[in-house]
């Protein structure tokens, strides 16, 4: 019979649902900053920016995790960086065209498409109502975005990034670990750099041109980059993945809020309905589908030690 989690380790998950409840709430508070600074700076530019800024700060903070890792762990953290990179060139472009709101609902339903990728790709088993739930999160999804019987450019590619950010998500789940988290993270980011800066030279590099648009992309670089993947990686050491995708199912919701409040978007039935409906997939493929045999089996076994996707 297997002991109940100590005071330590309550003390410690409830200030990682927090930190990763924050973590939600920066990704949430970028879709419109994104949007409006994608107007001005193409999108494989600002990327390129970004996560430069981010990569310096980290290599500066992790330099001695990243060094430590092996060839193996290297060429692992070039290929999540290369899955990440398409990942927020789809995002980002789509953003171009696409509503905030919109897009934060769309991205956040790789909540969704992890588990049914899961099934498919590892086999790994899925009850009932993460079937049901990938229904109705189709079924928003078409009342958000779709316009007539065809999806809009913009909401294909933010779909797009949705599945790729999905397999960023499986993949880290099965290969990273607690001693290689940082570092890999560090990779990843120099990848995705790289990558975005190949996407921007042939057009020349777009800087930034106000400090309005200086200050929004140093706060994504700083605190929405770097910043996010430390409480990130520490906050899902400290949980089990279930629980902690049903905290970052509040990503869309602050995305929403955001806009409507800072992004001059307004509150339609359409988004509410459309919204709704991706949220209660959300909320049913991890709370009602999983959340029974998640909580037994973290009495047996220790949270793994993994990474999520966004930086």
């Amino acid at each position: 019979m297997t002991s109940p989690p100590s005071p330590v380790h309550d003390g410690r998950a409830r200030l990682a649902v927090l930190l990763l409840l924050a973590v939600t709430a920066v990704w949430g508070s970028t879709f419109f900053l994104i949007r409006d600074l994608v107007e001005h700076v193409p999108s494989a530019d600002f990327l390129a920016v970004r996560f430069g800024i981010a990569a310096v700060l980290m290599f500066a903070l992790f330099h001695r995790q990243t060094l430590a890792l092996t060839r193996r762990e290297l060429t692992l953290g070039a290929g999540l960086g290369a899955l990440y990179a398409v990942a927020q060139l789809l995002q980002t472009t789509g953003l171009e065209t696409t509503a905030a709101s919109v897009s934060g609902f769309l991205t956040g339903t790789y909540i969704v498409l992890t588990p049914v990728l899961g099934a498919l790709l590892l086999r790994d088993h899925i009850p009932r109502a993460a079937w049901v739930a990938a229904l109705i999160a189709t079924i928003g999804i078409g009342v958000l975005s779709l316009q007539g019987l065809a999806m809009g450019f913009g909401e294909a590619l933010t779909l797009g990034s949705a599945v790729i950010y999905a397999l960023h998500i499986l993949a880290l789940g099965r290969w990273s670990t607690g001693s290689t988290a940082l570092g890999l993270s560090t990779v990843q980011a120099a990848v995705i750099a790289v990558i975005c800066f190949g996407a921007a030279i042939p057009d020349g590099v777009t800087l930034p041109a106000t400090s309005g648009q200086w200050t929004s992309l140093l706060y994504m670089a700083v605190v929405a980059g770097a910043g996010v993947l430390i409480a990130q990686t520490w906050a899902q050491a400290h949980l089990t993945a279930t629980r902690a995708a049903i905290v970052m199912a509040m990503e869309p919701v602050f995305a929403a809020v955001f806009a409507v409040l800072f992004g001059n978007e307004g509150v339609t039935a359409r988004l509410l309905l459309g919204g709704g409906l991706v949220l209660c997939a959300m909320y049913l493929v991890e709370l009602r589908g999983s959340t029974h045999a998640d909580d037994v089996s973290a009495l047996e076994d220790p949270p793994a030690e993994i990474l999520h996707h966004d930086v």
